[in-house]
C-alpha cells in the first residue's frame, strides 16, 4: 500500500477553504493534515472536502484558536488526542489507517517571543510541552507510525536563513533544539523530509512581515514529517510547496508532502 502524505499549517480552515480545495484538486495527497484551524469541529468546512473525495475526517477543534483535522480518501479510525501541557487546547489528534499506521498530528505551541520561561508563560508552556511529548513517546514507545505538523521549531542551521542571527529568537534557540531531539529520541523517530533531502537550505515558513517574503527569503523550517525506525525506510518523494505560499491570501506555511510505500 502506498500512500501520499501532506502537512500543511493553514491559518484558519475556513479563511482558506478555497486554498485548502485548490491543494487537495492540484496535488491529490491521499491524506492531508491540518493545523491551526481555528474553528470547532462542527464548523470547519468538511462537506465540501468530501465532494473531493477526503471523507474520512479524524479531527479537534476550538473557536477561533489551534485545532487540528486529519483528511483522509483513506478510511481512518479515530484513536484520540492528548492534552499535552495541560493547555485544555486542540493541538493533537490520532488517527490509524487499515495497514495499520498511525498518524499523530501536531500543532506545537509558538512560545512567543522572549526564550525565557521567567519572563514569558508562553516559552515555559512550549518547553513543557515537548517534555510531556518526550515522555509519553518514552513510555509507550511507538510503532508502524507518522508524526506530522507544525511543531514550531527549525532545529538544523540549514533549516533557517540565519543560524547566527536566530540563535537566540524563538524556534531556533539550543534550549528547543535540544527539547526537539529528546522528543525525537524517545520515540525512535526519523526526520523524513532531511532523510530525503539532506543538504541545503529548506524552509516551511515565511513571515507576513515581508513586504516581498520570496525576494527575502527568511525562511525557517517548522512543519515537520516524521516516522518510526520500522517504517521510515519506506518513505520518499519528500518535497515542500514553496508555491503555495505565493497563492492569494495563504497561510505563512507551506505544505509539506512524503510517500510511504507500505
Amino acid at each position: 500500500m502506498a500512500f501520499t502524505l501532506a502537512t500543511w499549517n493553514i491559518n484558519s480552515v475556513r479563511l482558506r477553504e478555497g486554498l485548502v480545495s485548490r491543494l487537495l484538486s492540484d496535488e491529490a495527497p491521499d491524506i492531508l493534515c491540518l493545523q491551526e484551524c481555528k474553528s470547532p469541529v462542527d464548523k470547519m468546512p468538511l462537506a465540501r472536502f468530501a465532494e473531493l473525495g477526503y471523507g474520512h475526517v479524524v479531527a479537534r477543534g476550538q473557536k477561533g484558536y489551534n485545532g487540528v483535522a486529519i483528511l483522509s480518501k483513506l478510511p481512518i479510525e479515530d484513536v484520540g488526542d492528548k492534552d499535552f501541557a495541560s493547555l485544555g487546547h486542540a493541538r493533537h489528534v490520532a488517527g490509524r489507517l487499515e495497514n495499520g499506521v498511525t498518524i499523530h498530528n501536531f500543532y506545537v505551541p509558538a512560545g512567543g517571543d522572549i526564550p525565557d520561561r521567567e519572563k514569558n508563560e508562553k516559552f515555559g508552556q512550549k518547553l513543557d510541552y515537548l517534555t510531556e511529548m518526550r515522555d509519553w513517546f518514552r513510555d509507550s514507545r511507538p510503532e508502524k507510525s507518522i508524526l506530522v505538523g507544525d511543531l514550531n521549531i527549525a532545529p538544523r542551521e540549514d533549516d533557517v536563513w540565519s543560524h547566527k542571527k536566530l540563535l537566540k529568537i524563538v524556534s531556533h534557540t539550543p534550549v528547543e533544539v535540544e527539547h526537539f531531539h529528546d522528543v525525537m529520541e524517545a520515540g525512535g523517530w526519523g526526520d523524513v523530509t532531511r532523510a530525503d533531502i539532506p543538504e541545503g537550505l529548506l524552509y516551511s515558513w515565511w513571515s507576513y512581515r515581508a513586504k516581498d517574503w520570496s525576494e527575502a527569503d527568511k525562511g525557517r523550517r517548522l512543519d515537520h514529517v516524521w516516522a518510526t525506525g520500522d517504517i521510515a525506510g519506506s518513505a520518499h518523494s519528500s518535497r515542500i510547496l514553496r508555491e503555495v505560499r505565493g497563492w492569494e491570501q495563504p497561510s505563512d506555511h507551506a505544505p509539506v508532502f512524503a510517500t510511504f510505500d507500505l
